[in-house]
């Protein structure tokens, strides 16, 4: 019967502490490896068989997990957050890490966050890497705003970013000096640069085989744009991982954190521990469902009537996600029931009912 060893791996960007146990948790070896693909494929073949690993996740565990997998019978990655063992540790070391997380692995107590598959990842890669070039963009068109303030120039800001009123407002401008003229002129190349970066990895997302389907099915609901389709779709990766609303829910933070204790339950405000890519766009995509989903809007009356207008935005926002995941999980088309129906035409009516 071959013997089972236990591998706790301490990720960092040049090296990787490391730690291999028994069951018993005996240690067989231990020490420090370079991050080189070299040194880690010498490394592997020193390394007795079977074994498993765990390691906490980290910006260079991605490309290490793909490495290392073929080789272990095993490979799970820990949740950082959730790692108080070693978080809260008075003594901290590569060392004492790796131990650690040997330790929790054989005992069946560690924290195992999702890993997506490496085509998903690469996607997601891209998705976030079009959020950078809209924020860039925004930067840029905010400073051209603040240079013309800083020179108390006159202008329309509804149209400033349209290409011809920018061209025009160049050449008409008063008192303005010429350096300030091609700082806008720098600010105006960048964002169109950013804005034509992002339209293109939208671009090639959507005609990805791997998301295209699917996001068409997601863009079934109405409300749903390929933003946020999209951004579904690469951030929660397969829908089977939650086993119901709630824990989707948690997962792209629209729930509040719950301390109960001696009978005494206190809620805290909306938790920070959430994939916040997903939470940005369902909060911004909340705001604007409603005007064309008439059961968004029910939702977004109902919560608004009791007179908390930010409450009824994540009400909206957590039904998305409702929506959302069924229609992933079922694989077909939104199909609205009835009864939600029937009640959209009676709201759509009492509002129209004051304007008529």
């Amino acid at each position: 019967m071959n013997t089972l060893y236990y591998l706790g791996l301490d990720v960092h960007k040049k090296t990787i502490g490391y730690c291999l146990k028994l069951v018993d948790g005996s240690i067989v070896a231990e020490g420090t490896v370079s991050t080189q693909r070299k040194s880690l494929e010498a490394w592997l073949r020193q390394l007795p068989k079977p074994w498993c690993g765990a390691m906490e996740a980290t910006l260079f565990t991605g490309w290490i997990y793909d490495f290392l997998l073929p080789h272990a019978k095993s490979l799970q990655v820990a949740h950082p957050a959730m790692l108080k063992a070693i978080s809260a540790s008075k003594k901290k070391n590569d060392k004492v890490d790796a131990r650690k997380l040997a330790d929790l692995l054989r005992c069946n107590l560690l924290p195992v966050c999702y890993m997506a598959p490496p085509g998903l990842r690469e996607l997601r890669r891209l998705l976030r890497y079009r959020s950078l070039m809209v924020r860039q963009a925004v930067r840029m068109k905010n400073k051209t705003a603040g240079l013309l303030m800083e020179v108390g120039a006159e202008y329309n800001k509804e149209k400033l970013h349209q290409a011809g009123y920018f061209r025009d407002l160049l050449e008409t401008v008063e008192e303005v000096p010429d350096s300030v003229k091609d700082l806008l002129k720098i600010s105006r190349g960048a964002a169109e640069l950013f804005d034509e970066a992002q339209r293109r990895l939208v671009l090639g997302l959507l005609r990805n085989p791997l998301l295209k389907q699917r996001v068409e099915r997601l863009r079934s609901i109405r409300g749903v744009g390929e933003i946020l389709a999209l951004t579904w779709a690469v951030e929660v990766g397969e829908p089977s991982r939650f086993p119901t609303v709630g824990h989707a829910l948690s997962y792209c933070g629209l729930t509040s954190a719950q301390i109960s204790s001696a009978g005494k339950e206190q809620r805290a405000p909306i938790s920070k521990q959430r994939n916040k890519h997903l939470q940005t766009i369902l909060i911004e995509a909340a705001k604007v469902a409603p005007l064309w989903n008439p059961q968004l809007k029910l939702v977004h009356e109902r919560e608004k009537n009791r007179g908390n207008p930010n409450r009824a935005t994540l009400a909206v926002a957590r039904k998305l996600v409702a929506y959302l995941l069924a229609v992933d999980r079922s694989g077909q088309q939104f199909q609205p029931r009835a009864i939600a129906e029937k009640e959209s035409r009676c709201l759509e009516e009492q509002v129209e009912m004051p304007a008529k």
